[in-house]
């Protein structure tokens, strides 16, 4: 009958909810959201991925200088004033730009305005790591030039065909002082045939020109 159907389901006891270990701790985690979570404060827990990412970045700031210059972000490089007479041969030639510090200063003060300085930032690493000789220190600065300029995730990378970067690719495997060659050599061709005519009819150029050659007048 329906009537004695309807009183056994109301003697049967209703079943109770077991929290699995699971449950409990998304629980737990939910209801401290506000002291541990990371996007919504700058007091993150011991395990905290932010966490990870802030050591890694005062580990950075503990580098020494020279290892600074090494991943490709060094300073302007010291050099006297340029004389009027260096300032007309850079038009004569990129090469004899690129010769002076003075010249690759007023040259990477431009590609900075215009959003390309990693490639001579690129180049001048290339060069660096050409004037070293231990095996160890090669293969680090190696590794770091890869990182910072050839690899697609950083947004330093510069521009290569694919052919140089699988010969950057097995050089990798052992490093030396002219594992990026074809790279370097690519990079500087770039900024000879892109950036360089550009860059003598800039501001900065013709600032330059001119004060040198109101000194040389005044003098």
């Amino acid at each position: 009958p329906m009537g004695s159907e309807r009183m056994e389901m109301r003697k049967r006891p209703m079943p109770t909810t077991q929290e699995t270990p699971g449950a409990a701790q998304a629980q737990h985690g939910v209801g401290n959201r506000g002291s541990n979570a990371c996007c919504f404060c700058w007091c993150c827990c011991c395990s905290c991925s932010c966490l990870t990412v802030r050591n890694q970045d005062e580990e950075r700031a503990r580098r020494t200088s020279h290892e600074l210059q090494a991943e490709g972000i060094p300073n302007c490089e010291e050099s006297p004033a340029p004389t009027l007479e260096e300032v007309n041969a850079w038009a004569q030639s990129f090469d004899k730009l690129m010769l002076t510090p003075a010249g690759r200063n007023a040259f990477r003060e431009f590609l900075r305005t215009e959003f390309s300085e990693e490639n001579m930032l690129f180049w001048m690493a290339c060069e660096e790591l050409k004037q070293e000789s231990n095996k160890s220190v090669i293969e680090e600065k190696a590794r770091l030039i890869y990182e910072d300029y050839i690899s697609i995730l950083s947004p330093k990378e510069v521009s290569l065909d694919s052919r140089v970067r699988e010969v950057i690719n097995r050089n990798m495997l052992e490093p030396s002082q002219h594992t990026f060659d074809d790279a370097q050599l690519q990079i500087y061709t770039l900024m000879h045939r892109d950036s360089y005519p550009r860059f003598m009819n800039s501001a900065i150029y013709k600032d330059l020109l001119r004060s040198l050659s109101e000194k040389s007048t005044e003098a």
